[in-house]
């Protein structure tokens, strides 16, 4: 029996003067057959009174424990953009971004530099070496990774102000980081000496356009030494997503990755990969994450719309498997309110789709009736362990 996954990012929500939310307001007949035929509940991907980010939440659902296992951001961007890291590097997550000749932030993401730019740009950075520390870097657009290797810790603060302003010495948490924060500052003075009189800014400078002169480390973590996927739980898993940040949780945990752009993507298109996943591998784990920038925009009819694409996708896909070849999840990571436009510690919605499943009486997929299923409410490591006793993967605790 094959195990799926489905998380829609950032799908829970708090009710608004009219007692809805966008899930609940959403014309879902796909979600809504799901849970009638499934069992369902409430849950918590880290605990109670959390309020997780996606990055530990799918970590807690995926059986691995965030408290152990995450160490940062930065590691799950760099692999999530195909870095090859080892045990021991401490990677940061970055972004290119403007300074003046006073190293003051005026632009963030540097205009939105194009990826073909960044690429040239990348070519200045990636395989630097300093005081012995090997420097890795890789872009996406705006955005990128920065990588250091040899004898560094990941014990140090930011080398981004998080808003406009001067650039912020990186400085030392322990005794531990003080060569790393060294590094750090340094590697910020070579990278504007680098790029701020670079062919490509001086064309940008020429077109009225922000240079892209500096990088921004933040979210800085240690590569940890984690147990596989397929070492964990004997099967041969792929994960599905849009965002560098889930594709590198995957990669990190040894799952194959594939993209979807939920934005360029049809319904159809989508719809295809995930099926053709579904039937090759043992377990998916697939992630859209629209709904969840709606959330963050403060968007509710957005959110809404998008929670209706999504059901026309699941239709796909459930028009295309069968009770008797798998287990289907339907849930969220965490989520996050319209009126918060940020992630928040309510429970999300979730059901179990199955052959021997206990069906309850909930006929809705949404964060009021699913409070009152069989499933009642558990948190995200009890998943992974609830999936493997219905497909007869777990090992008996006693005589």
């Amino acid at each position: 029996m094959k195990i799926v996954i489905f998380i829609i990012d950032g799908l829970g929500d708090r009710p608004n003067e009219k007692g809805l939310t966008p899930l609940k307001e959403a014309k879902t007949p796909t979600m809504d057959k799901i849970a009638e035929e499934g069992i369902c509940g409430l849950m918590n991907a880290i605990d109670i009174g959390i309020r997780p980010g996606s990055d530990t939440s799918h970590l807690a659902i995926l059986g691995y424990d965030p408290y152990k296992v995450y160490t940062g951001r930065g590691p799950l961007e760099a692999f999530g953009l195909g870095m090859e890291l080892k045990e021991g590097d401490v990677a940061f997550r970055c972004n290119f971004a403007t300074v003046d000749e006073n190293f003051k932030v005026v632009d963030r993401r540097a205009g939105r530099i194009s990826e073909e730019e960044a690429k040239e740009l990348e070519k200045e950075i990636d395989g630097l070496e300093i005081d012995g520390v090997k420097i890795l870097f890789k872009s996406k657009g705006y955005r990128g990774a920065l990588v250091l290797r040899g004898d560094v810790s990941d014990k140090v603060s930011d080398g981004d102000p998080h808003k406009e302003g001067e650039v912020p010495e990186v400085k030392a948490l322990s005794e531990e980081g003080k060569k790393t924060a060294e590094v750090l500052n340094k590697l910020l003075k070579i990278v504007y000496e680098k790029l701020d009189k670079h062919p490509i800014n001086i064309e940008r400078a020429k077109r009225g356009l922000p240079k892209a002169n500096i990088v921004l480390p933040r979210g800085g973590g240690k590569v940890p030494k984690v147990e596989k996927f397929y070492e964990r739980y004997g099967m041969r898993g792929c994960c599905i997503a849009g965002t560098a940040l889930i594709m590198g949780i995957g990669k990190m945990l040894g799952l194959d990755t594939y993209e979807i752009n939920e934005k360029k993507m049809s319904v159809e298109e989508r719809a295809k990969i995930i099926i053709d996943k579904i039937k090759k591998y043992d377990f998916t784990l697939v992630n859209v994450k629209l709904a969840d920038e709606a959330s963050h925009d403060g968007k509710y009819e957005e959110k809404k719309r998008i929670i209706e694409e999504i059901d026309k996708l699941l239709n796909i896909i459930f028009n295309n498997i069968s009770k008797d070849e798998l287990y289907f999840v339907l849930t969220s990571d965490h989520s996050s309110p319209i009126e918060v436009k940020d992630h928040s510690a309510d429970p999300v919605p979730i059901v179990i789709w199955g052959k021997s499943v206990r069906r309850d009486d909930v006929k809705n997929f949404d964060e009021f009736s699913c409070a009152k299923g069989s499933l009642h409410w558990i948190k995200g490591e009890h998943l992974m362990r609830i999936l493997l006793d219905l497909t007869n993967r777990n090992e008996k605790f006693g005589a």
